[in-house]
């Protein structure tokens, strides 16, 4: 990837995490991204281009990020989850509040990396509450993601301080209780 588009893409993700859906422009973006004016535009000729490649390198982004050691147990999986909330509502907060502003002002179509990349998250969280909880576990999938979803806004909107592990270890043992 070009050093230009880099920038771009940084800076994208930049002013709509802190100003919102409506401050990406080129010409923002350019200007965020201390580029000369058109640059932006060369990489991604319509607003919508420039929507659907900020989604795509904030999906890919995150998969980079997800490095995370294997979860075997209860304690592992409270704790991965716990970081990713930390991340994620800490040093990476505007990459997500740009990722929930891009999901509630895309189309199906440009917002589909970041809704496959959920899909395989939801996925990867079922098959490690299979594993450490059975089927029944499995079945709770979508209320462990909710609850820590749930949580991860709160503290982006609410309270910044807000704890993590001990909300995170109560709905990992909910969704673990026979």
């Amino acid at each position: 990837m070009s050093s230009t588009r880099h920038r771009a893409l940084q800076a994208a993700v930049q002013l709509v995490g802190g100003e919102g859906i409506r401050a990406l422009t080129h010409g923002r973006v350019d200007a965020a991204a201390a580029l000369p004016a058109g640059s932006t535009s060369n990489h991604f000729r319509t607003r919508t281009a420039l929507v659907a490649g900020v989604i795509e390198w904030i999906a890919a982004e995150e998969r980079g990020d997800a490095g995370l050691p294997a979860i075997r147990t209860r304690d592992d999986l409270v704790n991965g989850l716990s970081r990713m909330i930390e991340v994620q509502s800490g040093p990476q907060a505007l990459r997500t509040r740009a990722r929930y502003a891009l999901f509630l002002e895309s189309d199906a179509e440009t917002s589909r990396p970041l809704v496959e990349q959920r899909a395989a998250f939801e996925t990867w969280i079922g098959g490690i509450l299979r594993e450490i909880g059975g089927p029944p576990a499995e079945r709770q999938t979508r209320f462990l993601m909710a609850a820590a979803e749930g949580l991860l806004l709160h503290r982006l909107t609410v309270d910044p301080q807000a704890s993590i592990d001990a909300v995170i270890a109560r709905a990992v043992d909910a969704a673990l209780a026979p």
